[in-house]
Formats: C-alpha cells, structure tokens, sequence
C-alpha cells in the first residue's frame, strides 16, 4: 500500500519550520490503527522518539551506511567541499548538516532544499542555484545511485542523524503475531546503536528543529556514542563520547517482560540487559551535555529557527 505523507506533500517549507513532530509517520500510524495496514516501513530517523501510545518499532533492520554524502553539480565534478570557489551554495534543508558545515567550510553558503530525492537531485543538475547538496548516502544507495556521490562526510566533518541509515517496522504493540513475525528483522548492533541514539536525543528533547548530531561504534562488546549539540551557525557546539559494554548473554524472559520497550523499540531477540545499557548510555551522555549547556545552545537555536 503506497502512502504519501504531511511531509512528503509540503514542499515549500524547511522541515524544521513546519512544526509538526510525525511529519512523515501521521497518515501511515493512522492507516495502523484502523487495522487497513499491519506493519509500516519507516526511515528511522523520521520517527519521534516517543511513539504515540498503542504503536512499537517491532524491528530495526540491518543500517546502511549512515553518513551524509555531497552530490555536486556536474560542473563541479571531482571537486570536494573545500574547493568549491567562495560563495558557493550548497543546498540541505538539515539544520544539523548546516550548522556543523558551516562552522567547517565557512568560505560556502547553506540554503535551503526540499522535496524527494529525484526532485532534489533535478534541482541540482538542471538550475545553477546549487553547486553541491548534502543528502544522507544511504538513501542514494537504496535508490541505486550511489554513483552519484561525489565525496562522503566523515565523523570528523559531519555528524550523522540519529537513527540516520536504518530503517523500523512499525506495529501495533499488542499485535503479537505480527511483532514475532518482523522481529526476525533485528538486526542486533543497529538495534543497540540506534536505541542509544534514540534515548540521547529524547533526553535532550531534540527534534528537526534543533541541530542534534551522533555517531555510534559497537566493537567488540563496548558500544561508543558520541553526540553533539550546535548552534544555527555552529559558533557554538558542545561534544563528548562515552562508552559501554553491551555484551550481555540473552535470557529467555517469560511472562509480562518480554515487551519492554527502549525508546519505542521492542526487540525481544535482542538481550534486555544489552538494550538498557544503550539507553542508559544515551541518557547519561546527553544529561552529561546537558550539565555542560547544552539546554541553552539549543533553546537559542529554537528560538532563532521559529523566528526565521
């Protein structure tokens, strides 16, 4: 069943300014609810950090590569951001991306552009208002134009979304037959990776509107995350990693606990230890930013984004 969404059909405003926190879930949670769909394909980082109540992620498949990736116009084929010329503007309608490249490439200008893929991509070849757009790797992968990225944004350059690269069915949460039947979807480390970005974001009460960025690691056993805060201008930033051990043999769990959620996510194949340390995790390093400031940076950021 093909479904377009609030997001998909508002065109002419930035993400951030529209305001409406299930931008791209509303009509697919709603089409859930009325039992005419049993489970929704979602891109991860589109989904609030808490799910409205009655709804799960019954399962959080194998991530594709998160980072952002820079499509340039064809004229600037085989260049990289710093070589653009001066003044040259990029097209993201992501505050995190604006704002932590701005800060790196202070020589371009960021402006704002919408729409799907294909549309942001003709944009890009056939006007001159664009000499280069960000756009998340993943999604060209999927699409089948990988070929099309012309350089990809490391950790260093450019902290990713959360959740960005991976995507979650969404269920109904009493829906047993249907939960056991995606979970064989979990892929385990994006399902640990992704529950800590996931509890990072929501204690820091994060959303499009302010610019949140992360980057995860699980290698052997230990789960790293790191996660920053910026300004609009990315003037001002604030960025700490932390790290846990994950590695936690799983238990058969009977009766009413085998339906725990973690920031929305039920994985029952996934041991439960292992989930609440990625959740603590993400709780602990935000409440860790947010002892450093971070409430300030992105209240300001707000403020500035709903004046804009």
């Amino acid at each position: 069943v093909a479904m377009s969404t609030t997001g998909d059909k508002i065109l002419d405003t930035a993400l951030s300014k529209i305001g409406e926190k299930s931008l791209f879930t509303k009509e697919l949670e709603n089409a859930l609810e009325r039992n005419e769909v049993d489970l929704v394909v979602h891109s991860l980082k589109d989904l609030p950090t808490s799910l409205p109540p009655g709804f799960t992620i019954g399962a959080v498949c194998k991530r594709e590569n998160p980072l952002d990736a820079v499509v340039f116009h064809p004229k600037n084929c085989g260049k990289t951001l710093s070589l653009l010329p001066e003044k040259s503007v990029i097209g993201t309608s992501s505050l995190r991306r604006a704002a932590q490249l701005k800060k790196k490439f202070p020589h371009l200008e960021f402006r704002d552009i919408r729409g799907n893929l294909n549309t942001r991509l003709k944009k890009l070849d056939e006007k001159e208002d664009f000499s280069a757009i960000i756009l998340a790797a993943a999604g060209l992968k999927r699409m089948g134009w990988e070929d099309r990225i012309g350089q990809l944004l490391g950790p260093e350059e450019c902290l990713y979304a959360v959740g960005q690269g991976a995507l979650a069915v969404e269920v109904r949460a009493k829906d047993q037959e249907i939960l056991n039947m995606v979970s064989a979807l979990h892929d385990a480390d994006t399902v640990l990776c992704c529950i800590a970005e996931r509890a990072f974001m929501k204690r820091l009460e994060g959303g499009c509107s302010v610019p949140v960025a992360v980057n995860t690691l699980l290698k052997d056993g230990q789960l790293y995350l790191t996660g920053a805060v910026y300004s609009l201008d990315g003037s001002d930033s604030l960025k700490e990693t932390m790290q846990t051990s994950v590695s936690y043999p799983h238990q058969t769990e009977d009766g009413p606990n085998d339906d725990v959620q973690h920031v929305g996510v039920t994985a029952k194949n996934v041991p439960g230890q292992a989930q609440e340390a990625a959740e603590n995790l993400g709780v602990e390093l935000a409440s860790l930013l947010l002892s450093k400031g971070a409430k300030h940076i992105l209240s300001v950021a707000r403020q500035l984004n709903d004046a804009r």
